[in-house]
């Protein structure tokens, strides 16, 4: 599809001046500093007066967005995004204050370790060690996350159900990368997309996994489309980028979900491209998103 909206155009441009495809090429350590350049640009302000602190859970960095009258409600668990090699607490600080302001839950932002020095399942224990230390004493939540942090999100679902532990009350998955078939029309329709190739996801792949592709073709917790069930999985709403390789994953979720008779909402984003939540403050398609993902929430809850 072609982008014709100008502020999504311009987004793309000065998303790539300060961090080109050329970046997945890099290594890990000069990728990363090129990823926090370009997410510098297009951070905004924290909202006045929103508590915030660092501090360790369960051996993992975390920080916590606390909105005046969070403490009776269910706490957001947010992954974020990145292929697993980029990002961290800083990237989408911006993001989880918003996200905790218009929800009026506590957001917990979980730094996970990073691909290659850590290897899968590395990412998913540290954000199944947080989820399980945060609802140790029967505090109940939602998983959400963007991109990888939209598979990280899926997959602790996934753990939990395995282990027989405390299930998220819902997945809110922002364009995830879930292991779909890379036969469907998004792998091919976007594989050359701006800010996302189909060649760069297999990069982030192999990457994570150390080249081991039977994870990616066995494991729900690495691969969520490719669960033998879908039973017993929380409630879910997914949203994807239209001009997104992995867009198809989404709508292929939500059906598998259904089928085990579970809700699931999906939302589909027209002319939008993968990573846009940063374009929240200068696209008003990636705002209005943002505000529909707020407002699922808190209708979810109500």
């Amino acid at each position: 599809m072609q982008i014709t909206d100008p502020e999504v155009l311009r987004f793309i441009a000065d998303t790539e001046a300060a961090y080109p495809a050329e970046a997945n090429g890099a290594t890990a350590e000069d990728n990363r500093r090129m990823y926090d350049a370009m997410c510098d640009i297009f951070r905004a302000p924290r909202p006045a007066g929103l508590p915030v602190r660092d501090e360790t859970v369960a051996g993992v960095p975390v920080r916590r967005y606390s909105p005046e009258g969070s403490a009776g409600r269910p706490f957001l668990l947010y992954s974020h995004g990145g292929g697993y090699v980029v990002g961290g607490l800083d990237s989408h600080d911006d993001v989880c204050a918003e996200l905790a302001v218009a929800t009026g839950c506590e957001v917990v932002s979980v730094d996970y370790r990073l691909a290659p020095e850590h290897l899968f399942p590395a990412q998913i224990d540290d954000v199944a060690a947080v989820w399980q230390a945060e609802t140790a004493n029967g505090r109940s939540g939602i998983a959400i996350g963007d991109s990888a942090g939209g598979n990280l999100s899926a997959a602790l679902c996934f753990r939990m159900r395995r282990i027989g532990g405390t299930v998220p009350l819902a997945q809110v998955l922002i364009y995830p990368g879930l292991g779909g078939d890379m036969d469907a029309p998004s792998y091919t329709e976007n594989a050359e997309a701006p800010l996302l190739r189909t060649q760069d996801l297999k990069g982030y792949a192999d990457m994570i996994t150390g080249g081991n592709a039977e994870i990616r073709r066995s494991n729900p917790e690495a691969s969520p489309l490719r669960a033998a069930s879908f039973e017993g999985l929380p409630p879910a709403f997914v949203v994807t980028a239209d001009v997104d390789p992995i867009r198809d994953d989404g709508p292929a979720y939500q059906a598998a979900l259904q089928a085990a008779g579970i809700r699931a909402d999906w939302r589909n984003e027209p002319q939008l491209v993968h990573g846009y939540l940063r374009a929240r403050h200068c696209s008003e398609r990636a705002k209005r998103s943002f505000g529909a993902i707020c407002d699922w929430i808190n209708r979810f809850l109500a």
